[in-house]
């Protein structure tokens, strides 16, 4: 994952070289940088992860389609955000481009604030997936310094057992428990107990994703 910057890159990847310049120049003005390619495999050469992204992708294109672009992203883990764009839209092909991920489906032709509104929405996502895998990550690595023993007690906390019945389970005494279970909510970074076990919450679900 990428620092977050201040600089935000549009790439267009657009055959029709006067509309392909139009929509740099409007997106410049709207404070982006872009970089502009005519067919997709210019782009996959050129496309660095060097901060926030997103594509403005016509459907139709000379070689590989704008749709299969972003399937091919897609399993390649690069998410980038994308506005497609297209001068024959169907319903099949919009429903196809929706659930690949794409922000938005603008028909042409498209007004500037339609565009610019929909490259704003993209990078909008782009950063709450960014601070959610942020989050994310931080979780795990407080998650990592627990003991095996700290663990053992967040998975007996997290199941709805008493600190006496945790001690019993573990062999331990009741002021025991305590102890590491003051340890696991500073570890945790956990102020309250409904805290920690949301944190605990988001580590499974987070494991499931992973698996």
């Amino acid at each position: 994952m990428p620092e977050t910057t201040d600089r935000k890159t549009v790439y267009v990847i657009e055959d029709d070289g006067a509309l392909a310049d139009a929509l740099a120049v409007l997106l410049r003005q709207a404070g982006f940088e872009v970089r502009v390619y005519s067919e997709t495999a210019g782009f996959l050469e050129g496309y660095v992860n060097d901060g926030p992204a997103c594509l403005v992708l016509d459907v139709h294109l000379p070689g590989q389609s704008g749709l299969e672009l972003q399937e091919l992203l897609s399993s390649r883990a690069i998410h980038l955000p994308v506005v497609m764009i297209t001068g024959r839209g169907d319903i099949p092909t919009a429903v196809r481009a929706m659930k690949a991920g794409a922000i938005d489906f603008l028909i042409k032709p498209f007004d500037a604030q339609q565009l610019t509104s929909a490259v704003q929405a993209a990078f909008r996502r782009q950063e709450r997936s960014w601070r959610t895998e942020r989050q994310a990550s931080e979780l795990f690595e407080r998650f990592g310094r627990l003991t095996a023993r700290e663990r053992s007690i967040l998975e007996g906390i997290a199941s709805g057992r008493l600190n006496k019945q945790i001690a019993q389970q573990l062999g331990l005494s009741e002021i025991t428990v305590k102890v590491y279970r003051r340890n696991v909510m500073r570890k945790m970074g956990a102020h309250t107990l409904a805290e920690l076990l949301r944190m605990y919450e988001r580590l499974a679900a987070n494991l499931v994703k992973s698996n």
